[in-house]
């Protein structure tokens, strides 16, 4: 039994109860108005046994809204929801981040004000269908490549968005830099070729992901932001190689700054994770992605071997929502439905039992 996983660990000015993080993972529950139903509190408070909770992708505003459902945390009534979600996993002993998530590129003009623009680095239409706001498949409609007034609009949004999690009660949020959306589109070549100070070189390409950064750090403190990056990921279309430097220059130019931690995802170790493990000066993370297995033979020695200091696991929480202490006990995990994954209700959201209450 990996026992360090269930060991407690300091995280910027908050304790985590064990080295378990439930990974950000999108339920599509939300209203029209991006606004989380009532059963979103329970669904939070049932898995508070993570040491830390990172929640589904929320918008910073309704410019970044990418896919039917997702919640926002950019007006009062989605900031109200939220407050009630961070009370109930703090009673419940638990700690939350609120994932903030701009879509950029991926997304549909339906789904915007106004209908639209949809914003990324570059005008690079992604090879691939998109969620109408009535939930028609369509090809990607080719982005508006952003203005600087748009790029700091937009990086005030974020801090904004930061500024509402933590007012709502959270304890910080991370910066969801990683799958093919905004931040991310910043980060590759492939889908910046901008030469202005937000692109042409890994220093710039980094930018906007250490300006969103800061600029949030400086509305609730660094040691409240993290920071999510997929290295190499083709989610969403994204053809990140050869951007190695990219991510060396984002590492080495926020290392001093404090920030909460830095959550990388890889499907296995390379020498630039190596690399970035050993030059993040703070609380690393490690999640081994959506085709990647999170058993706890699996994940357990990514902690027992110093690989990261906390683990994050997805699926396993929606189906065992007291996983941790499963664990512990070495009891059997549920199986998950990945049908219900994205329909909305109640149903596979809050009606899985934990071990103690099922028959």
């Amino acid at each position: 039994m990996p026992d360090t996983l269930f060991t407690p660990w300091k995280l910027g000015g908050i304790e985590l109860s064990n080295r378990v993080v439930m990974a950000p993972m999108t339920r599509n529950r939300a209203d029209v108005d991006g606004v989380l139903p009532e059963s979103a509190v329970e669904y939070y408070r049932q898995r508070s046994c993570a040491g830390l909770i990172v929640s589904e992708a929320t918008q910073p505003s309704a410019a970044g809204q990418g896919y039917p459902g997702t919640p926002g945390l950019h007006t009062d009534a989605q900031q109200e929801v939220w407050s009630r979600v961070a009370e109930a996993v703090h009673s419940a002993g638990g700690r939350i981040f609120v994932q903030l998530m701009h879509t950029g590129r991926i997304g549909h003009p339906s789904l915007l004000p106004d209908g639209g623009p949809l914003l990324a680095p570059s005008a690079v239409r992604a090879d691939l269908e998109v969620a109408t706001a009535d939930g028609e498949m369509v090809p990607a409609p080719e982005p508006k490549a952003m203005t600087l007034d748009e790029i700091r609009q937009t990086i005030e949004d974020y801090a904004s968005s930061a500024a509402r999690a933590v007012a709502a009660g959270a304890d910080g949020i991370e910066i969801h830099a990683a799958n093919g959306y905004l931040p991310h589109q910043f980060l590759s070549p492939g889908t910046n070729v901008r030469d202005d100070e937000y692109g042409g070189s890994p220093i710039n390409r980094a930018r906007f992901v250490v300006d969103v950064a800061r600029a949030s750090a400086a509305r609730i403190g660094a040691d409240r932001v993290g920071i999510r990056i997929s290295p190499g990921g083709k989610f969403n279309d994204m053809a990140d190689r050869d951007n190695e430097d990219t991510y060396l220059a984002l590492v080495d130019e926020l290392a001093g700054d404090g920030f909460a931690y830095l959550h990388t995802l890889r499907g296995r170790t390379t020498v630039l994770h190596e690399e970035l493990r050993r030059r993040w000066p703070t609380t690393y993370v490690v999640n081994t992605g959506y085709g990647g297995s999170s058993e706890i033979d699996e994940v357990g020695p990514i902690v027992e071997g110093g690989v990261a200091d906390l683990v994050s696991v997805g699926r396993l929480f929606i189906s065992n929502p007291d996983l941790v202490d499963r664990w512990k006990s070495g009891t059997a995990r549920a199986d998950w439905d990945e049908d219900t994954f994205y329909t909305g209700g109640d149903r596979g959201y809050i009606d899985y039992p934990s071990a103690s209450t099922q028959d």
